[in-house]
């Protein structure tokens, strides 16, 4: 059943005047009045009428993608690929598609308000980037939202994401677990036995999966999963800094670090440097991602590459309806594993420590 104006003045207890002249911001209210109207919104889920040049139209010609981290280039480079299949025209009579990014550093909250935002605007399409917060009431909260978008008209793509059942969406997921095991293996093969490992926030879809990849190598390598060796920390290189002296901390005897991403990655190397620890003679390191600067490392990153542009490229084109959705609304985008310089042969035979 459709939310009108008039039930939004019935639950704030004031006219249907005052409830517009709040959504429009072009008269005064008093403060008081305008929380309550605001609050009777939400409650609601009022869909705010756009533009009048919108109104005989299901949908507008904006387009939301939401990042954690537009400044994170795991972020940057899936938003600039979304953004150019989404650009040109597309809109309704031809004209130019409008393209928002929200950055929601890594707020729940943000997230969600980002997304009533784009729904009251009636966004064309909504593209959602990066791991999901595993919190129950987040989850559905951002279930329920994401059906409200798609059976208004707009279409949702969720980029490196885990499916959303049953809200219409359309997932292009990473193979976080299965490039993690494979990382993983590549070191135990090497003939590491001694493993670190710094994983990210714990709340995240993204940290589970890669730490499961992770154990899961160890695991059919019949290696202890001693928890001494997993850090949870932020996706960023002052984390894999802190975490690799933590790792240090609590066995000196390690042979390699590796890391929920390639920023964590370059903190971790910096830390064993500075700890008079050579890379790869000594302890071996290993991220997640291929990021533009792995390459450029010194030694280079060993890591697992995610296709972001092309995922993203694929997300826009599908968000703005010129590609066919993948079978069932789902695709695994599979991560290949980089082996760079920063890899190596453990010192002396397995596990033992170092001289």
């Amino acid at each position: 059943m459709t939310v009108t104006l008039a039930d939004v003045a019935a639950r704030a207890q004031v006219s249907p005047a005052t409830v517009s002249r709040v959504l429009n911001g072009n008269y005064p209210v008093a403060a008081a009045t305008r929380e309550r109207v605001l609050k009777a919104v939400d409650e609601l889920d009022y869909v705010l009428n756009g533009p009048a040049s919108s109104l005989a139209a299901a949908t507008s010609d904006l387009v939301g993608i939401l990042v954690n981290d537009i400044a994170d280039p795991f972020f940057g480079i899936m938003a600039s690929a979304i953004q150019s299949e989404i650009g040109g025209p597309g809109g309704r009579a031809g004209g130019e598609r409008l393209a928002v990014v929200c950055n929601t550093g890594g707020s729940p909250e943000r997230e969600l308000t980002y997304l009533t935002l784009l729904q009251r605007q009636r966004a064309a399409a909504v593209v959602l980037t990066g791991g999901a917060v595993e919190a129950e009431p987040h989850a559905s909260a951002v279930a329920a939202k994401l059906r409200k978008l798609t059976e208004a008209g707009t279409r949702v793509v969720l980029c490196g994401r885990p499916p959303a059942p049953d809200t219409g969406s359309v997932a292009l997921a990473f193979d976080n677990r299965g490039g993690a095991r494979l990382l993983t293996e590549h070191l135990i093969g090497l003939g590491h036995r001694r493993l670190g490992y710094i994983a990210g926030p714990e709340e995240r879809t993204t940290t589970r999966h890669r730490l499961e990849g992770h154990r899961e190598a160890l695991t059919a390598a019949g290696l202890p999963r001693d928890p001494r060796r997993t850090v949870h920390g932020r996706y960023d290189r002052t984390s894999g800094y802190e975490a690799t002296l933590e790792l240090l901390r609590r066995d000196a005897d390690l042979t390699a670090v590796v890391a929920a991403n390639d920023s964590v990655a370059l903190g971790a190397c910096a830390a064993l440097r500075e700890s008079g620890l050579r890379i790869p003679e000594d302890v071996s390191v290993a991220g997640f991602d291929d990021l533009p600067f792995s390459v450029d490392a010194v030694p280079s990153l060993t890591t697992v590459r995610l296709p972001l542009a092309e995922a993203g490229a694929r997300a826009g084109r599908i968000a703005m309806g010129r590609e066919e959705q993948p079978p069932g609304g789902i695709a695994t985008v599979r991560g290949e594993l980089m082996v760079r310089g920063s890899s190596g042969v453990p010192r002396g035979s397995s596990g033992v420590p170092r001289g």
